[in-house]
């Protein structure tokens, strides 16, 4: 069953609220609701005019994303005039697969195998609210369609960037384009089309949106999914990356394994709903039961579902409809707990489905649901005693054997996504760490980044389990050199030679503040060292390529991202 098993081996996203994946993951066990009510001042300096805002109906609401006019357009050599032409989410993307890529362990330069990419996008407003009728770009707007600013190239320039030649297949099906993408990508790795894949999407918005009645936008912006006071959600801005690959190989390689996909459906309603854009319950039901069918589950096995939950009394009824019918008769009421992570960030459209895969990856990952917020009284549409589901309004534990999810994703259209996510299979045990010496590079490319850099890397090996949870447990010395060996080696760089993560943290923090690394000497503090490895490190920090030794049994580790540099490549809102 393993062959057909594909592993989640990195992580990755910016979110509103939330500037990396564990910053999201403590964010959900803490209720944080991360909508934004925008000010007077902020929508004017976004270029909302009064004719907008001075609508009734209108919601000064939205998942804010911080720095999206911010880019390292010099770290993907991007020339800056290019960068102010292209659309912030393909900005946003590009970085967060470089991400995912380094949180799997593995840099395509010297990964030997396939990788391919499959990611979608949101309207590009970027274009309609800063570049189309700006006197200062071009009248030719045509132009402007294309490789920058175009969704169809959103995965080809993350394949041009990264040099990654396998699949880039850009997915538009709306709400659900990611969810959609990890599918896709699933199945090429299963297919034996790609070894590595990147999967996701990208939203970027502004709080431009009319409440309607029965519409997708709530009065206030809040997602009260499954409440009889749904009334939609507000749009928000967000990216969203996984790296995948086949569970069979991620195991031989020594990749960290976050969670297993055992099953995945695409489908379309068809015609079997009242209208274009209502959703329709058979479609929903089927790609769950196909889903699961695939995984060889039943949904005794599964303990948590992550719903769709766009908040609308008619969507959220179908959606659970739609999931005891595929669940099956037989289940105990209040057996199994449903969320939506759109109570936390509002719908990250073509982000949403990548979005709600992470949370729920997280959850297996760590054996608890996060509180579904705003939830107090029950849609009366839906009928909760008949099904299996319960809304949890607190961190609900996952049962040890059922650390198994569901993730739903629905698009505008009648596109509907299911993935089935388990949590990783248990590790073989391993010797305490001995204390050996361990080398640790660290690169940039520029020394303002080698110094971030290494003081994130210390901030992380001084971290506990508590600290950054998204990551695990506390990582060990050795499995830190095998993924920091396994990284870019840029212009600029650090080496440290130590045996104990305390005392790693320590030579980081000294050689960012000017220390022997500076001058091109390794950073070690004790007597002892291995003499080859000490030339190594040296060699390395010489500028040559080193062949590096890989510690014995050590595994491949999320640790801190690079840190781009980012400068601000925007067009401003025309008043």
């Amino acid at each position: 069953m393993d062959g057909d098993a594909i592993a989640v081996v990195g992580l990755a996203g910016r979110f509103p609220g939330a500037s990396d994946v564990a910053t999201l993951w403590r964010n959900l066990l803490d209720g944080l609701d991360a909508v934004h009510d925008y000010t007077p001042e902020e929508l004017r300096e976004l270029g909302i005019g009064e004719r907008l805002t001075g609508d009734p109906a209108y919601v000064p609401a939205g998942g804010r994303l911080a720095g999206v006019a911010d880019f390292d357009a010099e770290f993907f050599g991007v020339p800056s005039a290019e960068a102010v032409q292209m659309d912030p989410q393909q900005r946003l993307f590009l970085e967060q697969a470089w991400v995912a890529l380094e949180d799997s362990g593995h840099d395509p330069a010297g990964y030997d195998g396939v990788v391919g990419v499959f990611a979608g996008s949101s309207i590009n407003r970027y274009f309609l609210f800063r570049q189309f009728g700006d006197p200062s770009a071009t009248d030719a707007w045509e132009s402007l369609l294309l490789p920058g600013s175009a969704a169809d190239y959103l995965p080809a320039q993350v394949a041009y960037r990264l040099d990654l030649t396998g699949p880039a297949v850009a997915v538009q099906t709306a709400c659900s384009s990611s969810l959609v993408a990890v599918c896709m990508a699933a199945q090429s790795l299963v297919d034996y089309r790609c070894d590595l894949a990147l999967a996701g999407g990208v939203s970027v918005t502004e709080p431009r949106f009319l409440h309607t009645a029965g519409g997708l936008v709530s009065p206030d912006g809040r997602c009260r999914a499954f409440d009889a006071a749904g009334r939609g959600a507000a749009f928000g801005s967000g990216v969203a990356v996984l790296a995948l690959k086949r569970l069979e190989d991620a195991r031989q390689d020594g990749d960290q394994v976050l969670a297993v996909l055992r099953g995945w459906a695409v489908g379309n309603d068809g015609a079997a709903r009242a209208g274009f854009a209502a959703p329709g319950l058979e479609g929903q039901a089927t790609v769950v039961a196909e889903a699961l069918a695939g995984a060889g589950l039943s949904a005794e096995d599964i303990g948590y579902v992550e719903a769709h939950g766009s908040g609308t009394l008619v969507g959220d009824a179908i959606e659970v409809t739609a999931l005891t019918q595929a669940f099956g008769p037989g289940l105990a009421p209040g057996s199994c707990a449903l969320g939506s992570v759109k109570t936390n960030l509002g719908n990250l459209d073509a982000a949403a489905g990548a979005v709600s895969l992470i949370k729920a990856v997280l959850a297996v990952r760590h054996g608890v649901v996060p509180r579904n917020l705003h939830f107090e009284t029950p849609n009366p549409e839906i009928d909760f005693a008949a099904s299996p589901f319960f809304v949890p309004v607190g961190n609900h534990p996952l049962p040890e054997g059922r650390r198994r999810a569901g993730v739903s994703s629905f698009g505008l259209g009648g596109t509907n996504a299911h993935v089935i996510v388990e949590s990783a299979p248990a590790e073989a045990p391993r010797d305490p760490s001995r204390g050996e010496w361990q080398v640790l590079p660290v690169s940039a490319r520029t020394p303002e980044a080698l110094r971030e850099a290494m003081v994130r890397l210390a901030d992380h090996l001084e971290a506990g389990p508590a600290d950054h949870p998204g990551a695990g447990p506390a990582p060990r010395l050795d499995d830190v050199a095998r993924t920091l060996t396994g990284r870019r080696a840029f212009p600029h760089r650090a080496a440290v030679v130590c045996r104990e993560p305390k005392e790693a943290a320590a030579l980081l923090r000294a050689g960012a503040d000017g220390g022997p690394g500076a001058q091109g000497l390794p950073l070690t503090s004790a007597e002892g060292v291995h003499d080859e490895l000490r030339n190594l490190a040296a060699s390395w920090l010489s500028g040559a390529d080193v062949d590096w030794p890989q510690p014995s049994g050590a595994r491949r580790v999320s640790l801190p991202a690079y840190p781009f540099q980012r400068r601000r490549h925007w067009i401003e809102a025309r008043s």
